[in-house]
C-alpha cells in the first residue's frame, strides 16, 4: 500500500456517514436514582456515601488505633493495690495487744479508748484486743465480746475487724485495723 492508498482510503472514510452515536441521558452520571432517591428520603444511606462525609481525622485516627484511659487504669491499679493491702493488713501480725480479761464493761471501755488513741498516736496499722469468749459471764451474752465491737463501730479511727484463727484467740479475740495511720498514708 502506498500513499495514495492510504489517503484515497482516508476519503472514503471522511465521505461515509458517521456512526450513530449512543444518545446519553438526561441524568448525570453519579446522580441518584428514584430508587436511591426515595431510600434517602426515608432515612437510609448508601454504602458509599457513607464513606464520602468528611470523617474528622482525629476521630479517624481514634478509630483505627483506639484510645487508652490511663485514669481508669491508674483506678484499677490503686484498687488492686487497696486489695493487696488489705489482704496483706489482714494476714499480719498485730503490732500491739490489749487484754480485757477481768474488767468491767466502763473500764474495758476506757482502756480500750486510751489504746486506740496510743496506737494511732504510735502509727501502728493492726491491733489485737483479747476480750474472752464470755465463759465466765453471768449473762448468756458475752458482756466484753460486744463492748468490743460497740466500740470498733463507733470510733471513726478504727476500720475492718475480725476474728484470728482458733490457734490465736477465734472468737475471744479481735483484730482490727487503724484508719489513717502514718504507715498507711505513707503507702
Amino acid at each position: 500500500m502506498d500513499f495514495g492508498d492510504i489517503l484515497n482510503q482516508w476519503d472514503k472514510e471522511q465521505k461515509t456517514p458517521a456512526k450513530k452515536q449512543v444518545q446519553k441521558p438526561n441524568k448525570k452520571a453519579n446522580a441518584p436514582s428514584a430508587e436511591e432517591k426515595e431510600l434517602r428520603r426515608q432515612g437510609y444511606t448508601s454504602f458509599e456515601n457513607q464513606f464520602k462525609t468528611s470523617v474528622n481525622p482525629i476521630e479517624a485516627w481514634l478509630n483505627r488505633h483506639g484510645t487508652i484511659d490511663k485514669d481508669k487504669i491508674n483506678e484499677q491499679a490503686e484498687r488492686e493495690a487497696e486489695l493487696a493491702d488489705r489482704e496483706y493488713l489482714k494476714n499480719m501480725r498485730p503490732e500491739a495487744i490489749l487484754d480485757l480479761h477481768g474488767l468491767t464493761r466502763d473500764e474495758a471501755w476506757g482502756r480500750m479508748d486510751a489504746f486506740v488513741t496510743d496506737c494511732t498516736r504510735r502509727g501502728l496499722r493492726k491491733i489485737m484486743v483479747i476480750h474472752g469468749k464470755g465463759n465466765h459471764s453471768h449473762d448468756s451474752d458475752p458482756v466484753l465480746g460486744l463492748m468490743v465491737r460497740q466500740f470498733i463501730e463507733q470510733d471513726a479511727r478504727l476500720g475492718r475487724s475480725g476474728h484470728p484463727d482458733r490457734y490465736n484467740g477465734g472468737s475471744g479475740a479481735t483484730w482490727i485495723l487503724i484508719k489513717g495511720s502514718e504507715h498507711s498514708k505513707n503507702r
